[in-house]
């Protein structure tokens, strides 16, 4: 009895106490003009009016308290944005106290202390990698000088399609996407392509690290649980940790030996990959910046994480709502058959509007500043609804139908960049940390989606007129709650040459 008093009375006294923080927090925040928020429940905050899927429930909450909403993650106080006036403000007007990252336990420890690109807080070394992919890792030089990997990939992965239709077997096309996005970032980063086998364990191991770094965690949320690991993301972390780790090291060890042998024989290091190019970079004494070990592994990383899962989601939901749409299908390979066009950039654009890879950009605050009239401290993890934006009625005409023509003006030109210019389709994001690798996902998507639709008919069990679910599951790259699961049926006779 005397233990069990013992370790209820101070949980009893540390909960009283969570309770009367919380109410301060409340009185606090009406007196300092924070933005509308609904009824917190104590110690978890909002957390139970964010599930299942956190991006729609914030999209109906929206509906009544307005475009800007307040509330608390446990103990993190939070702010998130679902228009794209709000956005602007977020992204444009009040840039700099936007620009940075909060830090989450299980991203800064999966990226070696955030020492890769995407979760690195704002600041020199950010300035720094952020100037290094735009002129030299993503940069169009890079990129065109990797543009034959890119080609030879999608060819194998059309003749691997044309098998599967030729013997009448289905393919799991987000499985499949995945190796084939898979081989092209693995050859464009290390020169390596890895076997099927290889390639899934690579697979399962980015997604693993993107369900590790879009999962709830209570250490983030609760300031009691940050030395407690109550799920068990300690020991999860720690194994994805470990194996990617080990294969950076043998890959780094390998680049490191080549280079060596080609400068005693020939004297040629240049550069043969983004590997290569960061391995001369951390050997430049000169260079603005000191480039370590734990700074390579983690672009790389960055790399496979935001190149590789986010593309095969895009083209699995394109593909699933071309077969939706048998007439937008037809009257797109009617535009590729004669030359290829502006019809699959705008389905890709649709897409990407209905679907975003990226459905909330999160920041955090660097500091205090007002948006639309309220306060938002320093130190607030900020949203921003990207989803939701793209669903916005003011903005789009009949916002939940598959339409990519509202993409095409009157004079017959595209509309509305991807980059990020128009604040009521950010799909990559916006401004200073809006993502650096736009190109290289245009490119991939638009030419693998192009030749899946051009080359072969996608059926579905149902048999004609039958339709796909287009359920979304949780997580960070808005996957798809069904895999879409499809019989290739040739279309070209005679199918061309893939040599």
């Amino acid at each position: 009895m005397a233990d069990l008093q013992g370790f209820f009375l101070p949980f009893i006294i540390c909960l009283v106490s969570l309770l009367v923080v919380q109410a301060i927090f409340r009185r606090t925040r009406i007196q300092s003009r924070l933005p509308p928020s609904p009824t917190a429940l104590p110690i978890i905050g909002h957390l139970h009016l964010l599930a299942p899927i956190p991006h729609q429930a914030i999209y109906k909450l929206s509906s009544r308290y307005g475009p800007l909403i307040h509330f608390f993650l446990g103990s993190v106080p939070c702010v998130v944005a679902c228009s794209s006036e709000i956005a602007k403000e977020l992204l444009k007007t009040h840039e700099n106290a936007f620009s940075s990252r909060p830090k989450m336990l299980a991203v800064d420890y999966l990226t070696y202390g955030s020492a890769g690109f995407i979760f690195t807080p704002y600041g020199p070394y950010w300035k720094f990698m952020k100037k290094l992919c735009m002129s030299e890792l993503l940069g169009a030089r890079t990129l065109n000088q990797l543009l034959p990997v890119r080609s030879e990939e999608i060819r194998r992965f059309i003749q691997m399609v044309l098998t599967k239709a030729n013997a009448k077997e289905a393919v799991d096309v987000g499985l499949e996407i995945n190796r084939l996005t898979n081989h092209i970032m693995s050859r464009m980063t290390m020169s390596q392509r890895c076997s099927d086998n290889e390639a899934d364990e690579v697979r399962e191991l980015v997604q693993s690290i993107l369900q590790l770094c879009g999962k709830f965690n209570l250490a983030d949320c609760f300031w009691f649980c940050k030395n407690l690991d109550l799920q068990g993301f300690g020991k999860k972390t720690n194994e994805a940790r470990k194996t990617f780790d080990a294969m950076m090291e043998r890959i780094i060890k390998e680049h490191e030996e080549t280079r060596k042998l080609n400068k005693e024989t020939s004297g040629d290091d240049a550069p043969k990959d983004l590997l290569d190019i960061l391995l001369t970079i951390s050997e430049d004494e000169s260079s603005e910046v000191k480039l370590t070990r734990e700074n390579i592994k983690a672009f790389i990383l960055d790399m496979f994480s935001a190149g590789m899962d986010t593309t095969a989601v895009t083209i699995e939901w394109a593909l699933a709502e071309l077969i939706n749409h048998p007439d937008i299908m037809n009257k797109a390979r009617g535009e590729i058959d004669v030359v290829v066009g502006k019809k699959q950039i705008t389905i890709v654009k649709e897409t990407l509007r209905l679907h975003p890879t990226g459905p909330m950009i999160v920041r955090e605050s660097i500091e205090s500043c007002t948006i639309n009239g309220y306060e938002i401290p320093a130190k607030t993890r900020v949203f921003i609804n990207v989803w939701a934006i793209g669903r916005d009625p003011n903005h789009w005409e009949k916002p939940l139908e598959f339409h990519p023509e509202r993409f095409i003006g009157e004079d017959g030109k595209t509309q509305l960049d991807v980059r990020g210019q128009h604040y009521h389709y950010i799909p990559f994001g916006s401004g200073r940390r809006a993502c650096p690798g736009i190109s290289l996902a245009l490119h991939m998507v638009q030419t693998t989606l192009a030749t899946m639709i051009q080359c072969f008919d996608w059926k579905v069990n149902g048999g004609d007129g039958a339709t796909v679910d287009m359920e979304e599951a949780p997580g960070l790259t808005l996957p798809r709650a069904c895999p879409l699961i499809c019989v290739p049926l040739t279309r070209l006779n005679p199918f061309p040459s893939l040599e």
